[in-house]
């Protein structure tokens, strides 16, 4: 079901355009998404400053030519991206560095351009001074986001802390690329050393297997539609009420089915039984599974908060831990979650949805480092307003809001979440662990 945002294509006709801009309503500008014949594919030019004693503008130079990005020496030659390592500002003064860069080429910034700022991670910092200026890179990403927003255009924060600059490649590669077409004002946490040099960037997830939990429909599915695309065979799980769905959905794609209640007490040992049968070990489980009881805290049922609960957080902690304590995950395996603006920000009627999405964040922050020591990553994507059936069932005002409530003045569609845990999920963000990064346009709900 593909659901239309009238608003944004009127907004984009040409009578829309004069209209609007005479009034001065919003006029969001539709975002370039990737070709699904050329997926990953980075093309245009990048103007790449840094600071003094920057530490990582060489090696970016570098990876960002081989890519097929043509980078400029002074000036943007037209509309293009510009990528600012800022890891050399060490105190106020320097700051100044920052200032002058993007004083002087903002406005060359393309529609649906790209802005990455690179810095030092504050807290592995020893000195005072340094570690605020770096942290200062958060509030200058995120306030640069929304101005550029009416273009399409985001900024987004890499942060390196030990030997994170070895894991750049990925990250700055994804970030310029359309797949982080509705990922903005986020930022990125490197911190372990990965090796590209044979890395496949077309193909990132060939030979992998996947498991993606409530993928029958809706974001589910386009994230096992991305991660089939990459290569990976997808392990699509949902309950059997869905299973024609299912069936249907995997079937297209060349994947696995299992129809299962994830809540049923066996559920976990049935699921690893199941993928043991099919091949060797898993790549990757993504915990997509999710529903909404909405209602008022004080009409709502225990029945109300038990199911949900049970199945946005209890049945993710534990397939983590069947998984983890039977090693079912490869070297270099991937753990998601998924969880929802509505648990960083909080919403009206949804106290149950609100504290299980906070909770898959907690599960996230709690493995981080129980993970890293086995060798696997552990990461969460927040969602924001995504445009699903879920969403249109909204009411209109209450729907627009929404949209018009993010720096780019539109919701996401199911793909730009389905982009970001394709990245999380590949060989080549092996450098990220414990990040949650919210898909949300920079929603000002929790901002």
């Amino acid at each position: 079901m593909c659901i239309r945002d009238r608003y944004l294509e009127v907004a984009n006709s040409s009578l829309g355009k004069k209209l609007f801009s005479a009034v001065g309503l919003p006029d969001p500008v539709p975002l370039k998404r990737e070709d699904s014949a050329e997926p990953h594919k980075l093309s245009g030019q990048v103007l790449l400053g840094s600071s003094d004693g920057a530490a990582f503008a060489k090696s970016m130079m570098s990876f960002i030519g081989a890519a097929g990005v043509k980078i400029c020496r002074d000036s943007l030659e037209r509309n293009g991206h510009l990528v600012f390592d800022a890891s050399g500002i060490v105190n106020a003064q320097q700051s100044e560095q920052l200032y002058q860069f993007f004083n002087r080429h903002i406005r060359t910034i393309a529609y649906s351009g790209r802005v990455i700022v690179i810095g030092r991670k504050p807290s592995s910092l020893d000195d005072v001074e340094h570690a605020a200026v770096q942290r200062g890179l958060l509030g200058f990403v995120k306030s640069v986001a929304k101005e550029i927003g009416r273009k399409g255009a985001t900024a987004n924060l890499v942060l390196v802390d030990k030997d994170g600059d070895l894991a750049l490649e990925g990250p700055i590669r994804f970030l310029l690329s359309a797949g982080s077409a509705f990922m903005n004002a986020q930022v990125l946490t490197v911190a372990q050393p990965v090796d590209t040099t044979d890395a496949d960037w077309t193909k990132p997830l060939l030979g992998k297997s996947i498991v993606v939990t409530g993928a029958a429909r809706g974001i589910g599915l386009a994230i096992s539609q991305t991660l089939a695309r990459d290569g990976a065979t997808v392990i699509g799980i949902d309950v059997p009420q869905s299973g024609d769905d299912l069936e249907a959905a995997m079937t297209a794609i060349g994947g696995l089915s299992l129809a299962l209640d994830i809540t049923d007490s066996d559920a976990p040992e049935k699921l690893r039984d199941f993928c043991a049968s099919h091949g060797p070990k898993l790549h990757a489980v993504v915990h997509n599974a999710g529903i909404t009881r909405d209602k008022m805290l004080s009409k709502m049922s225990a029945h109300q908060w038990d199911l949900l609960v049970q199945i946005n957080l209890g049945a993710v902690q534990r397939i983590n831990k069947a998984f983890l304590d039977t090693n079912m995950l490869d070297n270099g395996g991937k753990i998601i979650g998924v969880a929802s603006i509505s648990g960083i920000a909080g919403n009206v009627g949804q106290t149950n949805y609100g504290f299980s999405k906070a909770g898959i964040i907690g599960v996230v922050e709690a493995l981080a480092d129980t993970c890293a020591a086995r060798g696997i990553t552990i990461n969460v994507v927040a969602p924001g307003f995504i445009e699903t059936q879920m969403t249109a069932a909204i009411p209109f005002i209450t729907r627009q809001m929404g949209r018009r409530l993010s720096s780019l003045g539109q919701g996401g569609l199911p793909i730009d979440v389905a982009e970001v845990i394709g990245f999380f999920v590949s060989p080549q963000a092996a450098g990220i662990n414990g990040n949650m990064v919210r898909v949300c346009g920079q929603s000002l709900l929790g901002a």
